[in-house]
């Protein structure tokens, strides 16, 4: 495979460390310029072990600083684009749209701009073909609204009908990197997921918060009746899903990746309790590491669950059908459900340096 530089949007972020530090692990002749805000869920330690690779910068900066972008563009020969970067709690949208607006849709049109100024326009007027570029951008499977029990999962064919700011700022942001490809030929393709899982995840998310609540014995807050259904998607196989579609994908085209896995929040949250007892039951070292987590020490980490008023707009369910990936482009996820949980919390149990400051901005 010829070397690619990449620019990475959003890559101290959750999905996009993970991606940053599976695409160096599994391509370390490539360039990786990462550009990130480092906002509240950015968090620059998650690229620690890439920090001296030679191979690796990193660039502070927002994304709607389109002068930034052309620089980096510019300065680092990027030929592959990859974006990550967005506002992406949907309980934050709800509360505060406004950031997601101007990160999602501002941001990103910033981006195409910058793309094709420096990919297209600028070659053109000086007589020449368009560089060699690609612009894939990562989008959810939130864009297509809620599913019923009985209703087929969400395929690339799907409507898009998004219930929340955040599904509707990410729909947008699809919609113009659809519109710049066909309006102005800007190589692009665009992936839609399910729920990422994994290390490096925000501690306000659900499956970090509640293996955090636990150490800390505090209640784990669960929607409603918690039988809301999502698809989990282990996120290094999200990074691989990424690299199918930039090695193997049809321009102008998007792609679902999915873990074929799906569960309700509260098989989940039950699930992830029986899995810390499990834990603490067979290392009591982790007694003296975690000294607040009297209720799992006891093997009755359930007893912390709590039922909480439901989220406005809560859509039931999602799931998502990547036949047109695995047919196309040979995926499939490597992790199952339980497989990937047992590493997620693994890897929470020994980063406590990681994750601890960051319950401090985690609050909605």
């Amino acid at each position: 495979m010829a070397t690619r530089h990449l620019l990475v949007t959003g890559g101290a972020g959750f999905i996009g460390a993970n991606y940053v530090l599976y695409w160096l692990a599994n391509n370390p002749q490539d360039k990786v310029v990462v550009l990130d805000a480092l906002t509240y869920a950015g968090n620059r330690e998650s690229l620690a072990s890439v920090e001296d690779n030679p191979n690796f910068v990193f660039a502070q900066g927002d994304i709607c600083d389109t002068a930034l972008v052309e620089t980096l563009l510019k300065e680092h020969s990027i030929d592959t684009l990859v974006h990550f970067a967005a506002e992406s709690h949907v309980d934050r949208s709800i509360t505060g749209p406004d950031a997601f607006i101007e990160t999602n849709i501002i941001g990103t049109y910033s981006l195409l701009k910058a793309a094709k100024k420096i990919w297209i326009d600028e070659p053109k007027a000086n007589g020449q073909a368009p560089l060699k570029h690609r612009f894939h951008h990562v989008s959810t499977d939130e864009v297509y609204g809620e599913l019923g029990p009985n209703d087929p999962a969400f395929t690339e064919e799907t409507a898009y009908a998004p219930n929340s700011p955040y599904s509707a700022s990410k729909a947008a942001s699809d919609h113009l990197v659809r519109a710049y490809h066909h309006t102005y030929g800007l190589e692009v393709t665009t992936s839609n997921c399910s729920n990422n899982y994994g290390p490096y995840h925000f501690p306000e998310k659900l499956i970090p918060l509640i293996i955090t609540n636990i150490l800390h014995d505090k209640p784990l807050p669960v929607y409603g009746d918690g039988q809301q259904i999502r698809d989990w998607l282990y996120v290094e196989d999200h990074a691989r899903g990424i690299e199918l579609v930039l090695n193997k994908g049809r321009l102008g085209e998007n792609y679902n990746i999915g873990g074929h896995n799906e569960w309700a929040n509260i098989d989940i949250v039950k699930l992830v309790c029986e899995l810390m007892n499990e834990q603490f039951q067979k290392n009591p070292a982790l007694a003296t590491a975690y000294p607040l987590a009297k209720t799992v020490f006891e093997n009755k980490a359930e007893q912390l669950i709590t039922f909480v008023e439901d989220r406005a707009g809560h859509d039931w369910r999602y799931a998502i059908d990547a036949t047109k990936t695995n047919n196309e482009l040979g995926y499939k996820p490597v992790e199952s459900f339980e497989t990937g949980i047992r590493k997620t919390i693994e890897w929470y149990l020994e980063n406590e340096s990681w994750w601890i400051e960051l319950l401090k901005v985690s609050e909605i």
